[in-house]
């Protein structure tokens, strides 16, 4: 192997090395970003949802109160855009059950909701639970809280694994970045490996090449040099013989 293609073979692998390292921690970086990017985007939305409702339902409970004091359109203008609310916010939970029991919180808000609209559509005004704390507090306040809590459970846990994807990620960063530092650490290991032989093959015999030309010009010894090499330095060394042969042969010619 020519002197040239050893050191551009050593630059190429060096470079490979670091090309491979590079392209390895920006797919497992990619590939991390993505799979949190699409966790968080899943638990914001069920979180968005569960604040959908919990505000629809502080709006029906308003409601509520003006139907007992006997506000009938001013209650009725508040109870169903807030309900037709709840059933957006419930609709966007139900349709992003993404973690393992979700849909059991799920279903325990459909369950509280239904007792609770039960109460709701039924008429207040004019009838006896008109003024009814009594009655409210008991029975529809009661299942508004019901509701309330089954969907702060469902967000509740919906946060938990928000935190537990974000506690994640420092280990999967750790993870991503492995490869490019095993492949950096490799890359210096055969730097070091490289600038030894680049030393011992190239380096040295021409140190060894520039002593014998020096002691053959001042004390004019031959010129005996010995390289372990087959390339243009052992060429090199070759032709710088002749030469000393040649010029030795001249000078007894004289």
């Amino acid at each position: 192997m020519g002197l040239r293609l050893k050191i551009l073979s050593g630059f190429l692998i060096l470079t490979l090395m670091l090309l491979i390292a590079g392209v390895w921690s920006i797919y497992e970086f990619t590939k991390v970003g993505m799979s949190v990017q699409g966790l968080l985007d899943d638990n914001y939305k069920s979180i968005d949802a569960a604040k959908m409702m919990t505000d629809a339902l502080e709006r029906q409970d308003s409601g509520i109160l003006l139907l007992l004091l006997g506000k009938w359109e001013q209650g009725r203008s508040i109870v169903e855009p807030a309900d037709a609310q709840f059933e957006q916010g419930f609709k966007i939970a139900q349709s992003n059950v993404t973690i393992a029991g979700e849909k059991a919180y799920v279903d325990a808000v459909e369950s509280k909701y239904r007792i609770y609209r039960d109460l709701l559509i039924k008429p207040i005004v004019g009838t006896q639970h008109e003024g009814n704390l009594d009655w409210y507090f008991k029975s529809v306040h009661q299942a508004f809280l019901d509701v309330k809590l089954a969907v702060k459970r469902l967000m509740d846990l919906n946060d938990q694994a928000m935190y537990r994807t974000a506690s994640e990620l420092k280990s999967r960063a750790y993870r991503a970045i492995m490869p490019g530092v095993v492949a950096i650490l490799s890359a210096l290991i055969f730097t070091l490996i490289f600038n030894f032989f680049i030393n011992y093959y190239v380096v040295s015999p021409i140190i060894k090449i520039t002593a014998g030309i020096r002691q053959f010009i001042e004390q004019g010894e031959p010129l005996d040099v010995k390289i372990e090499t087959n390339d243009e330095l052992s060429r090199l060394l070759s032709s710088i013989q002749q030469l000393v042969a040649q010029t030795r042969a001249n000078e007894r010619a004289k």
